[in-house]
């Protein structure tokens, strides 16, 4: 381990504060923050047994990091039957969704706080064959602690922002002796990756895990009951977005000539409420998914404030725009958007905002494919949007491409999933030779 003072620091000052995590905890749960009745796993308490054999322990910190793990924790229980697999995650809405998401047999906990007990409780609970982290999770006492232990830990579809690198430069040793606990990293684009080896990590190549991954799933009945009820208008799908985008989205199409069914789709449903009050103040006709409303002839707004059902509703349009990208041109701080691939794997053609930094290269890509185009603000959307509703042939070629430049872009699980399996024993014999 690479010697480092401002780590011996952060260790000393995290075991004097520990003692408080019990109430820290229980303040976060009255706001609504922690699940009240699982509670006990942000402390390392296990809430559910440890399966025999092999385990993968891959976490990732919120919801964008836990969905782009999906593909992998497939592939593992493909392959590798007889291999556990855990995830872990800190937020109440990533749980709620990997509740439904995650294939069976592959157990969900909270992830313990960077706290020396807790840290320690976890692990001694699960004990890890390998540890996957996603994205940018450098918590000390979790690494050094599993790095002890002689537990290989990758960092995965890892990307470091030049403000994260700034902090990191304050405590040198701290962050080389922090990436050197990896055995492996690969970082999700090359920008990231020079700013990983300038904080002292060794690369391996890059991989992208949100590049990866099967459509969003459906409830099928649904999609027929609801195509029924929008029957043959043209439908506009306002997925993920965030606060003031909705109503400048919705005033925005209102200049469009043809009528059409508008479906907004909050990142975070508990919005509903406001988003709702805020339709209503506007005299806008609309339903709302999560109180059973039904869509009538004059429902022109469809409220989808649920979780767990995107891939319902991308599916129902003929054109998509991405919320998380207009925040900048509405007075706002960056999103950074969120994943075009979503709608793109599904053939559909998608339309952003001018903030797309969290999703660079994947924007870049789709549009030069021609499956994407971006605007400056909502005010430019009908200009796009219009001449797509008004072609559906045109509607149709575009999502197209949209989708081969998606599916082209899948690369990189094979890759990673090999470098994992060196560390797994080897498969039983019934399971020699199954599909790469």
């Amino acid at each position: 381990m690479i010697f480092s003072p401002a780590l011996i620091a952060y260790r000393l000052l995290t075991r004097l504060l520990e003692p408080l995590a019990p109430r820290l905890l229980d303040a976060r749960v009255k706001k609504g923050k922690e699940d009240p009745a699982r509670v006990d796993e942000r402390l390392g308490l296990a809430g559910a047994a440890r399966p025999a054999g092999p385990l993968i322990w891959i976490h990732g910190v919120s919801v964008g990091e836990a969905l782009s793990i999906l593909p992998l924790v497939e592939r593992i229980r493909k392959d590798r039957p007889d291999v556990g697999v855990l995830v872990t995650t800190g937020t109440l809405t990533s749980a709620q969704i990997l509740a439904t998401r995650l294939p069976p047999g592959v157990i969900h906990q909270f992830a313990p706080v960077d706290a020396p007990s807790a840290v320690a409780s976890f692990l001694d609970h699960w004990r890890p064959t390998i540890g996957v982290f996603v994205e940018s999770e450098l918590w000390p006492n979790l690494l050094t602690a599993a790095k002890k232990r002689s537990v290989p830990l990758a960092l995965v579809s890892a990307r470091i922002t030049d403000k994260t690198v700034e902090g990191w430069r304050k405590a040198p040793g701290m962050a080389r002796a922090l990436t050197a606990c990896f055995a492996h990293v690969w970082p999700q684009d090359q920008a990231s990756a020079e700013r990983l080896a300038a904080m002292g990590a060794r690369i391996d190549g890059q991989v992208n895990l949100k590049l990866s991954g099967e459509p969003l799933p459906y409830d099928k009945g649904e999609f027929g009951r609801l195509s029924a009820l929008i029957d043959d208008r043209p439908v506009v799908v306002a997925a993920s977005t965030h606060e003031h985008e909705e109503m400048a989205v919705v005033g925005a199409l209102d200049h469009l000539a043809e009528r059409l069914f508008l479906i907004v789709v909050p990142r975070h449903p508990e919005r509903g409420e406001e988003i709702a009050r805020n339709l209503a103040a506007d005299g806008y006709s609309f339903a709302r998914r999560s109180l059973g409303q039904p869509i009538t002839d004059m429902t022109d707004i469809y409220l989808a404030d649920t979780l767990g059902e995107l891939g319902l509703f991308l599916r129902l349009g003929d054109v998509i725009v991405m919320g998380g990208s207009f925040a900048p041109a509405l007075g706002g701080g960056s999103v950074g958007g969120h994943n075009p691939l979503e709608p793109a794997r599904l053939g559909k053609p998608v339309v952003t905002g001018p903030d797309a930094s969290n999703w660079t290269a994947v924007t870049r890509m789709l549009k030069q494919s021609g499956g994407l185009v971006s605007v400056l603000s909502p005010a430019e959307l009908p200009g796009v949007v219009g001449p797509l509703l008004a072609d559906p042939d045109a509607a149709r070629d575009m999502g197209e491409r949209a989708r081969r430049a998606a599916t082209e872009a899948a690369a990189g699980l094979d890759r990673l999933w090999l470098a994992l399996q060196a560390h797994l024993p080897a498969a039983p014999r019934g399971l020699a030779g199954r599909r790469r």
